[in-house]
């Protein structure tokens, strides 16, 4: 007799009357009836005899990474390329496990609130692979182009493998309901009454309120308007096409291109790839071409191109917070190409030896790596060592949101708060060992006020002897031509701000500033 109860006898048992379980629950094909919430009972699908008990390869990758990052507070983008070589999994199957994977990551905040409306206990008492299933089901039957009764029978017999036959029929139940609505019908419903306008944007947008309300005051400090929130917003929960760089000197592109890639916009020995694994590419194995954002490869190259204020040497670069070596890597090798030499820093062993990873296809001769706290740079030792100083500050990282779609769920206020005093420490580091005439980066992955404006201002304020420079006139010589104006004048200087909305990019900020005296 199998969890469905097959080879029960078909007399009805108790009162015929009786609705509380004393009739047969099946109807003339075997079909038992099933109950999500407090909606009437509703046949499955499909006879038991007719189910699947095996879930397809790319669903099961899907789970098995959101359950990682449930359980284990892994990162989507570390453990699902694993996940796809592990489960074998061809260019369409990994296609398909990418987009159900990210895309339940970033709606789970709208499709939990659906998920709220259709089941019959809060979702905190759900046990979590159960909920992960749920809203694996959610994103397919709402977001992608899954029939429903595809996505029901699939979710249900991944239930059945990975969970066990008594979840399958609370699955089956619930998202039968998710599917009576469209997104658009259920999103409008989600929000009928609100007047906040953030609070609205929050579960339409699937972002934390106060990521929302973050974001809308980073457009007005940075220049922009502040009804740009639902472009933005939207923008985060696009699927961002791979960024390759062939590092200047050393890579080339001609692989990926032979693989479709297409010539990037924005900056100059870069592409866009949408050909499935990058590690297939032997280039990317042997790391002269890497996959970095278009902003990231921007900034970088802004600094090293810059003309320094005051002539004088330009041997001596140095990348204060290099972990884990993307931007150290195009540093390295753009120094190389101009007689200068590159001292990558990373204060934590396992991340140094990422660096030393990123750096490998570049000369040894033209770099080396330091494992030391940054603000020890601001040792009287180090006064005036470097020419060219990148501080790419810790942050809260909510400019790289559309990249690591979890780690929306997992910050607060209070990581902008803390992290605000080590920005400025390190900062202040950089300015004592750049020499006059040289010049820091000041660059962050995040648009928030806090980290990005306020940081330059208090450090302005401490340093008289410290110049804002035009940031955007140097970033916009680095750029292919045709890039959107970045930049906020602040006196005589600029900063730059790029948005995805905008630019395509992780919302990178970049402050260039140089020592005067």
């Amino acid at each position: 007799m199998s969890e469905f109860g097959q080879g029960r006898s078909d007399r009805p048992r108790g009162n015929s009357n009786n609705r509380g379980g004393g009739q047969e629950r099946r109807d003339s094909a075997g079909r038992t009836r099933n109950r999500g919430g407090n909606a009437p009972r509703q046949f499955s699908a499909s006879a038991p005899s007719a189910r699947g008990r095996r879930a397809d390869q790319a669903r099961l990758t899907a789970f098995e990474v959101l359950r990682a990052v449930s359980e284990h507070d892994a990162y989507a983008n570390l453990v699902l390329p694993n996940r796809i070589r592990e489960n074998r999994l061809d260019r369409r199957d990994a296609g398909f496990a990418t987009e159900l994977t990210y895309g339940a990551l970033r709606g789970q905040g709208l499709y939990d609130a659906i998920l709220a409306r259709c089941v019959d206990r809060p979702l905190a008492q759900l046990d979590p692979a159960v909920l992960d299933t749920l809203r694996l089901g959610a994103h397919q039957l709402l977001a992608m182009r899954v029939p429903n009764h595809a996505a029901l029978d699939e979710m249900v017999s991944l239930a059945r493998m990975v969970i066990g036959a008594g979840a399958s029929g609370l699955i089956n139940a619930v998202l039968r309901k998710v599917s009576l609505k469209d997104l658009e019908t259920w999103s409008a419903e989600l929000v009928e009454g609100l007047s906040d306008e953030n609070a609205a944007a929050a579960i339409v947008h699937s972002h934390p309120e106060w990521i929302v309300r973050a974001l809308r005051q980073a457009l007005v400090a940075h220049g922009r308007d502040a009804t740009e929130i639902n472009d933005l917003l939207a923008a985060d929960n696009l699927a961002p096409v791979v960024n390759l760089v062939a590092l200047p000197g050393v890579g080339s592109l001609d692989e990926a291109m032979d693989q479709g890639a297409e010539p990037g916009t924005l900056v100059k020995d870069s592409a866009y790839y949408q050909g499935g694994d990058i590690a297939r590419l032997a280039s990317v194995r042997e790391g002269s071409t890497r996959v970095q954002d278009a902003g990231s490869q921007l900034v970088a190259r802004a600094l090293a191109a810059v003309p320094l204020p005051d002539a004088g040497e330009d041997q001596y670069w140095l990348d204060l917070c290099a972990g884990p070596g993307g931007k150290a890597a195009l540093l390295a090798a753009l120094a190389a190409q101009e007689g200068a030499r590159l001292t990558a820093n990373e204060p934590a062993e396992h991340r140094a030896e990422l660096v030393s990873k990123a750096l490998i296809a570049i000369d040894p001769e033209t770099w080396m790596i330091t494992v030391r706290d940054g603000r020890e740079f601001a040792e009287t030792e180090y006064a005036g060592g470097y020419d060219r100083i990148m501080v790419d500050a810790p942050c809260s990282g909510l400019g790289a949101l559309r990249r690591r779609p979890e780690s929306r769920w997992r910050k607060s206020p209070k990581d902008v708060a803390e992290l605000t005093i080590l920005q400025g420490e390190l900062l202040d580091a950089a300015l004592s060992a750049v020499r006059v005439g040289g010049v820091v980066a000041y660059v962050t992955c995040s648009p928030h006020p806090a980290e990005t404006v306020a940081v330059i201002d208090d450090a302005l304020a401490r340093h008289k002897n410290v110049k804002l420079m035009d940031t955007g006139a140097a970033l916009e010589a680095s750029a292919l031509p045709g890039m959107a104006n970045a930049a906020r004048k602040v006196g005589e200087g600029s900063t730059v701000q790029l948005w995805p909305h905008i630019h395509s990019t992780d919302a990178m900020f970049m402050a260039l500033l140089t020592r005067t005296a």
